[in-house]
């Protein structure tokens, strides 16, 4: 079973996945990034922030497979 490691990059942070998880296939890799950046997503939104980007690089023993990424404004025409 192939090893898939998600980095995740958030405005100019990245987080490296020094562990990996073991998964059947890139399409179970690929239902793992989206699954987890849509909760991230959803964790910000929440936050109220302007604007976020966030992207999860994924690769294997071999090197980069995919990129799944998410962004969102927040345009207010009043503060209160």
């Amino acid at each position: 079973m192939p090893r898939y490691y998600f980095d995740l990059k958030t405005g100019n942070s990245v987080a490296v996945d020094e562990e990996g998880v073991d998964l059947s296939d890139l399409e179970a890799a690929q239902s793992e990034a989206a699954q987890s950046l849509g909760a991230m997503a959803r964790d910000a939104a929440v936050t109220g922030k302007g604007t976020e980007q966030m992207e999860i690089s994924v690769r294997d023993d071999d090197g980069p497979v995919m990129t799944v990424r998410f962004s969102y404004d927040i345009s207010r025409k009043k503060t209160n």
